[in-house]
């Protein structure tokens, strides 16, 4: 297709000259109060809380690649104050504790923004809140229910119609809208990670990049990670790898690498603009169980991604499932569908990368090595925001005290594992299948879906 012809296979993200130079790889060992391996956003926000909470002693940050270089700087840069993957979510789950996790994630979202402030980041934040669209009739009921939840916090949610949705962004395909107002924040995932880099170095923090973490063990007390380059020895450790191979046994059948895919537009003309609305620079994601989400960037570019969520057998990692042609063949398509008007627009950039998804949506927590290492994994495509608390639940658990956040039953128990390969791929399969059917079928779920949900499992786009 001609909009996809001269789209560079690269994350637009890091086509930015303010890319900051890598950070010498780790020669020799080294002594630490704490290691953290793993810099994107949830290594990175650690290391920050840390100091700010009052560790004294040597931080050392250990990164395979870049700072950010993974999940945490090729998304969609949406940040929600959500920790459940939505309300509806959130309420089937934990219904006793939302008010609290709602309470916990607005407080999150005030204080990623509070951050970003303190420390000058330049990641373009801002809260416009989030528009949910629906592009079938059954979505419509759907977004009603939704409207009608209760919000703990008195966060506000204005339900539109057919007439007012199109006036808020010009689609032929949204018969509806919830539009969630302050909740979500848009940011330049990359430039909040190099920000975030930029705090922990200032804050004395040693972070070491292109430094892959072997293995992690027990000596004498003393929390061991051994990489091609030295062994750094800590009295605590944080784990905090995203999607790679986890370094713990018990982690290998907790995440599965799903590969989602991104367009990014050339910048919108002036006439463009005013074609689509869009006046209020909401993000935007359909209500179908296989969903579009999409976001306009600082220069007016439009971002569409999402739909075709794809896993590979044994959880495949190769970076070149990263390029997919089928996939943005298909994305560029149903863009043209979503927003007609902008039929003649051509894409610059196109890209794919993998999402830790686990079965309950929501990221999990634990210990290993007698309560000297802690972890956090399975955050499912909201990680921007929810690192953060993320890293305050694992600096909690480190320090062995009992607050508000390691006292929730999120946090200590975990989901239902994947189950082995085959049938691994055979049951992401089948839900990707029936989901799909949901879809054609006025949101009908089959029995596979019905028996996914009375089992507390799930999976999703």
């Amino acid at each position: 297709m001609r909009s996809l012809q001269d789209a560079e296979p690269a994350v637009f993200w890091w086509d930015d000259d303010a890319a900051p130079e890598p950070l010498p790889c780790l020669t020799g060992d080294a002594d630490a109060e704490l290691v953290i391996i793993g810099g994107g956003f949830a290594g990175l926000w650690t290391a920050v809380r840390a100091r700010e909470r009052g560790v004294d002693g040597p931080i050392v940050l250990l990164e395979a690649d870049r700072c950010g270089s993974r999940a945490s700087g090729q998304n969609g840069g949406f940040c929600a104050a959500s920790l459940t993957h939505g309300a509806p979510n959130g309420w089937a789950r934990w219904p006793t504790e939302m008010p609290v996790l709602e309470r916990l994630g607005e407080d999150n979202l005030d204080g990623i923004e509070t951050t970003v402030d303190r420390y000058g980041i330049d990641c373009d934040f801002h809260r416009p809140g989030a528009l949910d669209v629906a592009t079938e009739p059954w979505q419509v009921a759907e977004l009603a229910e939704r409207s009608e939840m209760p919000s703990p916090t008195g966060a506000t949610s204005v339900l539109l119609d057919t007439e007012q949705v199109q006036a808020a962004l010009a689609s032929p395909t949204y018969l509806a809208g919830l539009w969630e107002q302050r909740t979500t924040a848009l940011v330049e995932p990359a430039r909040l990670a190099w920000g975030l880099r930029a705090a922990a170095l200032s804050l004395g923090v040693d972070v070491h990049e292109g430094t892959r973490a072997l293995g992690v063990g027990d000596e004498n007390g003393r929390v061991t990670v051994r990489t091609e380059h030295g062994t750094v020895r800590a009295r605590q450790a944080v784990l905090a790898t995203g999607t790679a191979p986890p370094l713990l046994r018990r982690l290998s059948l907790m995440t599965v690498p799903v590969w989602d895919y991104v367009l990014m537009t050339e910048p919108l003309n002036p006439a463009q603009m005013a074609s689509i609305g869009w006046a209020d620079r909401q993000g935007v994601g359909d209500s179908a169980n296989l969903f579009h989400y999409s976001r306009l960037t600082r220069d007016n570019r439009v971002l569409w991604g999402g739909y075709d969520a794809v896993y590979h057998y044994a959880s495949g990692r190769d970076e070149r499932f990263g390029q997919r042609p089928e996939t943005f063949t298909l994305l560029a398509r149903q863009f043209a569908e979503a927003y007609p008007q902008l039929a003649d627009v051509v894409f610059t950039h196109r890209w794919g990368g993998a999402i830790d998804t686990c079965t309950r949506f929501a990221a999990f927590y634990g210990l290993a090595l007698s309560g000297r290492l802690t972890y956090a994994g399975g955050f499912t495509g909201l990680g921007v925001g929810t690192t953060r608390f993320a890293a305050d639940v694992m600096l909690d658990l480190l320090g062995g005290v009992t607050t508000e956040r390691t006292s929730l039953s999120m946090v200590r128990r975990r989901p239902t594992p994947f189950p082995p390969e085959p049938a691994r791929s055979l049951g992401i399969a089948l839900t990707k299948r029936s989901l799909a059917k949901a879809d054609a079928t006025g949101g009908r779920r089959d029995l596979w879906l019905r028996t996914l949900d009375r089992a507390g499992l799930g999976f999703d786009s």
